[in-house]
């Protein structure tokens, strides 16, 4: 790493002590007031991004602060050889948002950790002989072995070769596809109702409710990645919900603890049962201090209905944003949206440049796909604010016209 990647990072002299996984950060932030960022050298920045879809009531929440302050000075760990006070409340607000069949919940530590958790899952319940998972081209399901098989990017897996068996990858929201993979050896599908790393690629209706069916005719469990569409971002509790369906297992992580590192698998209480004691486990999971950060944001969730705020604000910044010149459509659900620049706007450029061009005038969002920027702001924004992120956003495609 050259001495200006290791400054990038705040180190010193030629040589970082951080791993250039990330390559070079082009800020660093040093403090976060709602849906503001303010970095090293005092320059704001709009969060239209929240990490990723993870900080949904925005940075600094005073209630988020508040829970995690009193638990660091009560208690912050135990393992899991024993109960702490958050774990339950937290597990019934997952199951009762999650609706349908009763269920339970294995906490985890983050996305990847919890679609591990669930494909593990599928092979205990469906045994040897059906233990077969397919997912979608251009899904993303994690950065673990299991979760990577699954993830269908194959660019993703080849430094990694070979990867595990028994994973299929199929073509994107097309059923009759997916039905000639349905053969006697598979246990499970495993879907995002919106692709998020993908592109921000909404699933259709239709096509959830046909795999639904089409699973369950075969004995086949359904599987719902909503580590970056749940908790109200895409205008429902869950994605999955718009479909009118029931999944078997259901994946969550990101927004359910506004910042701190919680993840969980949701089953219905049949499947779930395949799970014993020692099958599956995590030092860390489902401890206090990051429970009590997950308590705090489900209530305030609640409390604010995200559900119905993403749904107004969508409408807000859809309108704002088609009448940029220079944007073809704007996709996706909720506060999970996809802006694909016509290439005339794009004029050379890749979203990606249009991205950081953002971020220098002061907007943070990422170019998902080549042409593509994507944009998930926090339920705290203002009309306001997206008044001033999409004239940024008007400005920088401007520049290249």
């Amino acid at each position: 790493m050259t001495a200006e990647q290791a400054a990038a990072w705040g180190a010193t002299g030629d040589h970082s002590p951080l791993m250039n996984n990330y390559g070079s950060p082009p800020r660093i932030f040093v403090k976060g007031s709602g849906v503001e960022l303010w970095d090293k050298d005092g320059n704001r920045h709009l969060d239209f991004l929240c990490g990723l879809a993870v900080t949904g009531l925005g940075h600094a929440h005073p209630a988020i602060t508040k829970a995690i302050a009193e638990q660091a000075a009560t208690l912050t760990h135990t393992s899991n050889l024993f109960a702490t006070e958050h774990q339950a409340p937290v597990a019934e607000t997952l199951d009762r948002l999650i609706g349908g069949p009763r269920g339970q919940v294995l906490f985890q530590n983050s996305g990847a950790e919890a679609n591990e958790a669930a494909l593990k899952l599928v092979r205990k319940f469906q045994g040897r002989g059906k233990h077969v998972i397919v997912s979608a081209m251009r899904s993303f399901h994690g950065r673990t072995l299991m979760a990577l098989a699954a993830t269908g990017q194959p660019e993703k897996h080849e430094p990694f070769q070979p990867m595990p068996e028994g994973f299929r990858h199929v073509i994107w929201n097309d059923p009759v596809e997916l039905e000639k993979l349905l053969t006697e050896d598979v246990g499970g599908v495993i879907l995002e109702s919106v692709q998020g790393e993908g592109g921000v690629n909404p699933a259709d209706v239709s096509y959830l409710q046909a795999v639904a069916e089409m699973c369950r005719e075969r004995g086949i469990l359904v599987v719902f990645d909503e580590i970056q569409t749940g908790l109200g971002r895409t205008g429902d509790w869950f994605g999955f919900q718009h479909a009118g369906i029931e999944p078997d297992i259901v994946t969550i992580a990101k927004g359910v603890a506004n910042g701190m590192p919680v993840g969980a698998m949701w089953a219905r209480d049949e499947v779930a049962a395949a799970f014993g004691p020692g099958d599956h486990g995590s030092t860390y999971a489902g401890q206090p201090l990051a429970l009590s950060a997950a308590r705090a944001t489900l209530a305030e969730l609640e409390a604010l209905d995200a559900p119905r705020v993403a749904r107004q604000r969508e409408s807000v910044i859809r309108e704002l944003l088609l009448n940029v010149k220079g944007i073809d459509h704007v996709r996706g659900r909720g506060l999970l949206l996809g802006i694909e620049i016509k290439p005339e706007a794009l004029n050379g450029r890749t979203a990606g440049e249009i991205a950081r061009a953002c971020l220098d005038r002061g907007l943070i969002l990422n170019g998902v796909t080549p042409t593509a920027l994507r944009v998930a702001p926090p339920f705290i924004v203002t009309n306001d604010q997206l008044v001033e992120g999409a004239g940024i956003i008007a400005d920088v495609i401007a520049e290249g016209t």
